[in-house]
């Protein structure tokens, strides 16, 4: 059943990454709460954001190095790891933002063509 207007849904699978990467390039240095808070807010809070997803997204970041982090002070000062992006983690940003650029070209050509048919 389709969502209605306004109604909140999850994240397509396979975006988060793209996400967390374009926050952290925009954003700089972040916590991860911080993150999922920043793609709720710039998606007007039609994305849901599970923490846990957010977490394991970062944890898979980390490995393939395309992001770094460290240890800060939030804004409420409490300890909190700070995830950056790094350079490879920019190079990635731009094949993933041609990539997802190719695949709404086609989503939008086979929406127009399902419309006429």
């Amino acid at each position: 059943m389709a969502k209605g207007a306004g109604e909140r849904t999850d994240v397509l699978q396979g975006t988060l990454d793209l996400m967390v990467l374009k926050t952290l390039e925009t954003m700089g240095p972040l916590h991860g709460y911080g993150i999922a808070r920043r793609i709720e807010q710039m998606s007007d809070d039609l994305l849901k954001m599970n923490e846990g997803t957010v977490y394991a997204s970062l944890m898979r970041l980390l490995q393939r190095r395309w992001i770094s982090s460290s240890w800060g002070a939030s804004e409420n000062n409490r300890r909190a790891r700070f995830y950056a992006i790094t350079a490879s983690g920019r190079r990635q940003l731009t094949k993933e933002t041609e990539n997802w650029g190719r695949i709404a070209g086609v989503m939008a050509r086979l929406l127009r063509a399902a419309e006429r048919s």
